[in-house]
């Protein structure tokens, strides 16, 4: 009898090429929060910043809005407001960098940007820890997609 170790990272591969669409943009989703919450504290502006930087104006729209309901001051559904007001955020900071990069996600999932590319970018900056929880949410996906949901 043989036995097959695979890492975490390898596994979360395997299930996105298993899911169907929504199953897949769920787990990119889940994806980019992880990744969200491994970057260190030093480098979250210049994340947000690109991040920022790539949306449209609804998604700016929706950015700023959310910054309204932190209360920053006045927001703008402006990429130059709403990165000088980053720093103001406190500890809400890295929700807003999951909620720009999470945007900018849908974005590229929706003009048909390879989930391969986004899993390639992402899955390597995390760690063993975070892929193994991660991975947990991913087999959650698995079987939801695979026990009837629409796709």
């Amino acid at each position: 009898m043989s036995l097959c170790f695979i890492e975490p990272q390898d596994a979360i591969r395997v299930i996105a090429e298993s899911v169907g669409r929504e199953a897949r943009r769920q787990l990119l989703g889940e994806l980019v929060r992880a990744w969200v919450d491994e970057i260190p504290e030093n480098e979250l502006a210049s994340h947000y910043a690109k991040a920022v930087a790539d949306l449209d104006e609804h998604d700016l729209s929706m950015l700023a809005a959310w910054h309204a309901s932190m209360e920053v001051g006045t927001p703008l559904a402006n990429k130059d407001f709403l990165v000088g007001a980053f720093k103001n955020l406190g500890e809400n900071r890295r929700e807003a960098l999951k909620i720009a990069a999470g945007l900018r996600g849908e974005d590229a999932f929706n003009a048909g940007v390879a989930e391969e590319q986004a899993l390639e970018s992402v899955l390597p900056w995390l760690s063993n820890e975070r892929a193994t929880e991660l991975l947990a949410e991913c087999l959650e996906l698995y079987m939801w997609d695979r026990l009837g949901s629409e796709n």
